[in-house]
């Protein structure tokens, strides 16, 4: 009975001392934060293939390996993705950097602070009605053209390329601009204008239907911008360093991805987010940003960007007032995930 005993409470104290350690390295998981999930809601401005590295964030597990569940939302404008961040209704926007610039001239207590870029160039391309062999961008004088909404990116970016050519969007055509951003393409398509300015994959959708020929990219003109950036509430980055790292060592994963990987794999990757459009399509559209290097290969804002920015903003008449780079760009988490 004694030897019983002794052999029953020698069970009983390894039985204990493994339960410890059982106990103490889940606690440790926990408190290391390798187990915990984080959820992260972004707002995104709109729903394009512009910003495939984040669709490969997400179908390819990246933002899921640094322990992220995203929520993607989509909030068509500009205005209408700012208010949502600034409410509370996101926690991270993507969006035009120019948008923060002008919720920093009204005066707010807590700034939207630009961590991460997405897409460097412009991303909307001019389409003309009539095939042109040899085009010039001459050709626009004298005519209707269907812009996009002012005040934004799209719209900023068109004007300062056609004054870089000599054309005064004012004088020199017939520019229409009172067409919300939704309504644009079905526009042309009826008969509005006789060129229009179109992101992807509406203008090669349009080229392929017969209904429209690209002749320019906006992107490749204007140079290396901001247009597309994610960015936080300063007080929301303060309260979650840890969560704005994670966040951007993802995109960056994503981006090399996208770099490094054939048209063919991004397009498979993003499909899922646009089960309507035509793979060819999609394979075009792919194809078309990433020779014009639209895709951003890392995800820091550099200043000569933010300066062309302000110089489109000032040159189009929408610039509230200048704003010095390190007020409103945060590049210590994208230096730090490129570092490591």
């Amino acid at each position: 009975m004694k030897k019983w005993s002794k052999i029953s409470f020698s069970f009983l104290v390894i039985s204990l001392l493994m339960f410890s350690l059982v106990a103490c390295n889940n606690d440790s998981n926990t408190k290391s934060g390798t187990k915990k999930v984080e959820k992260v809601r972004i707002a995104e401005v709109t729903r394009s293939i512009f910003y495939a590295p984040q669709y490969v964030a997400i179908s390819k597990g990246f933002f899921k390996e640094e322990g992220l569940d995203v929520t993607l939302t989509t909030t068509p404008g500009g205005d209408k993705t700012m208010t949502t961040l600034i409410s509370g209704g996101a926690d991270i926007a993507l969006v035009g950097s120019e948008t923060s610039i002008y919720v920093y001239a009204q005066g707010s207590s807590d700034p939207v602070i630009n961590f991460a870029q997405l897409t460097q160039t412009d991303g909307t391309f001019l389409v003309s009605r009539k095939k042109i062999d040899n085009f010039s961008w001459d050709l626009l004088k004298g005519t209707t053209f269907l812009g996009q909404r002012k005040g934004g990116m799209p719209q900023m970016v068109g004007e300062f390329v056609l004054k870089n050519h000599g054309i005064d969007p004012q004088k020199d055509l017939n520019l229409i601009q009172n067409v919300d951003f939704a309504n644009i393409a079905n526009a042309f398509a009826s008969g509005t204008g006789e060129f229009v300015q179109l992101f992807e994959p509406t203008a090669s959708i349009f080229e392929k239907e017969g209904k429209g020929y690209i002749v320019a990219s906006f992107g490749k003109e204007s140079g290396h911008v901001p247009y597309t950036t994610f960015m936080a509430k300063d007080s929301y980055m303060k309260k979650n360093k840890e969560t704005i790292e994670k966040f951007t060592r993802a995109i960056y994963k994503a981006q090399q991805w996208v770099n490094t990987h054939s048209t063919e794999e991004i397009a498979k990757a993003v499909a899922p987010f646009f089960p309507d459009t035509d793979p060819e399509i999609m394979n075009t559209v792919i194809e078309r940003y990433k020779s014009q290097g639209s895709f951003a290969t890392d995800p820091i804002l550099d200043e000569e960007e933010w300066n062309n920015l302000q110089n489109i903003m000032k040159e189009a008449g929408e610039l509230p007032k200048e704003v010095k780079y390190k007020t409103l760009v945060n590049t210590s988490y994208a230096k730090k995930v490129m570092n490591n």
